[in-house]
């Protein structure tokens, strides 16, 4: 019997979970499904006979490490900053690592060790990245194999809400990690590459530097770039290629909305705030702006400091918030981004009955036989409910997949690896579509 150890049992590892055991008795696994929060890991196991789960706390370090000694392979979606323990004990026991964070510079330092060892740490799959990498390099692998010259490639996804429940006039509600969300972009500058050159986009302007996409069927979408694109010229095999992007999808009207947040200094999360059970969303937001000089009221005020219309609909989606209301703070956000979040997370609920919604979207261009021509890839994936959602389907498939090849010795790769070789893309990519998760492709001639 191979056994499993899941490392984490929030929303975004139900699918994951959900999956090994079902599959448990086919190919003779247990899963062992461990959790700080006990409760949480039991009601994702319920009473299956091939499954247990326990209280797992990832700093006690003689714990975490009789845990992995006892598995065969470990499917962590743990935050990400804790991969490096988990991956540490996994080759100190000869164990297999699968997570769907990006692999991080310690993480990467560990390949020779791994490959040393006959151990995998597949990193970065899940949706994004994960489906991303798999579908896109399918893409690019069919091109080259007809012999295109692939002159720009973009990749995009955004976890966002269904239409059904887009109830707001921001368009967005909370589908995955909210502090993520506040936080996105401030991991460092922006980087990718246009017509050979490197392009950087700093975080205080990320949010006014985007593109506009149109979905078939559900509308426009606005495109910013993510992190840094530049690495994976190399891990796409494109090196030759001369524009490269990957980026974060939004539905139409937000970046410039959010860009007006960052330009106010309410993403902050250094800045210490004193006294916070005696400020109000308004009196933060007045501290943010030039002292007064006019009668003018404080949504107006913060209109013209952002050069934008009282009546514009990036005013409306700030007023509609609350940053301009006398509303308290709660006295336990010590910094700006904190504060926001108290106030996204009633404004941003996903409610029960809300569906979320997966949107991805490649677009490569492409030269063959003297013609240009664009190749746009687009998935939307919808969830069922705020519980069965699409993110955790997304995210937790794709692991759980892998987890699956890696067992069955369908696949025997090592090292520090990414889902970007055919041996792991077309089963999971194929598989995948039993599940409604899959592309809809469109060739255009330019």
């Amino acid at each position: 019997m191979k056994k499993i150890l899941v490392l984490g049992a929030g929303k975004s590892a139900t699918d994951l979970i959900t999956y090994l055991l079902h599959h448990a008795q086919q190919y003779n696994w247990f899963v062992t499904v461990g959790d700080y929060d006990l409760t949480t890991a039991q009601q994702k196991v319920g009473n299956h006979e091939r499954g247990r789960a326990v209280f797992f706390d990832v700093h006690d370090a003689d714990s975490r490490a009789n845990y992995i000694y006892d598995c065969d392979i470990v499917a962590s979606v743990l935050p990400a900053a804790f991969h490096i323990l988990v991956a540490h004990d996994c080759l100190r026991y000869g164990k297999h690592l699968i997570t769907p964070s990006y692999v991080s510079p310690q993480e990467r330092a560990l390949d020779a060790d791994f490959k040393n060892a006959g151990l995998l740490l597949m990193g970065e799959i899940g949706l994004d990245p994960g489906i991303d990498h798999m579908s896109l390099m399918k893409m690019i692998h069919a091109l080259r194999n007809k012999n295109a010259q692939i002159t720009d490639v973009r990749s995009y996804c955004g976890a966002l809400i269904a239409p059904e429940s887009d109830n707001n006039p921001w368009h967005y509600k909370f589908t995955w990690a909210p502090m993520n969300v506040v936080l996105a972009g401030q991991g460092g500058t922006a980087q990718y590459l246009q017509n050979g050159l490197p392009r950087y986009i700093p975080y205080n302007r990320l949010f006014a530097q985007h593109e506009t996409y149109e979905v078939p069927g559900f509308g426009a979408f606005e495109a910013y770039a993510n992190r840094d694109s530049i690495p994976y010229r190399h891990v796409y095999e494109i090196e030759d290629v001369p524009t490269l992007l990957r980026g974060t999808l939004r539905k139409g009207g937000f970046c410039k909305a959010w860009q007006a947040i960052v330009t106010l200094g309410l993403t902050d999360n250094h800045l210490h705030l004193p006294n916070t059970g005696n400020l109000t969303y308004a009196g933060l937001t007045e501290a943010f702006l030039p002292p007064a000089t006019s009668p003018e009221n404080l949504p107006h005020r913060a209109a013209h400091f952002l050069q934008l219309h009282p009546q514009s609909e990036e005013m409306k989606k700030l007023g509609w918030l609350g940053i301009f209301d006398e509303l308290p703070i709660p006295a336990n956000s010590h910094t700006p981004a904190q504060a926001l979040l108290a106030l996204l997370e009633k404004k941003w609920l996903l409610e029960p009955q809300d569906k979320d919604m997966i949107v991805m979207l490649h677009r490569v261009h492409y030269q063959l036989k003297g013609k240009n021509y664009a190749h746009t890839a687009t998935m939307v994936v919808t969830g069922e409910s705020s519980d069965k959602t699409a993110i955790a389907a997304t995210v937790g498939l794709p692991m759980a997949m892998m987890v699956k090849l890696a067992l069955t010795g369908k696949v025997q790769l090592t090292g520090v690896q990414l889902p970007v070789m055919p041996q792991v893309y077309e089963p999971i990519l194929t598989e995948l579509t039993q599940y409604n998760i899959g592309f809809t492709d469109v060739e255009e001639e330019l």
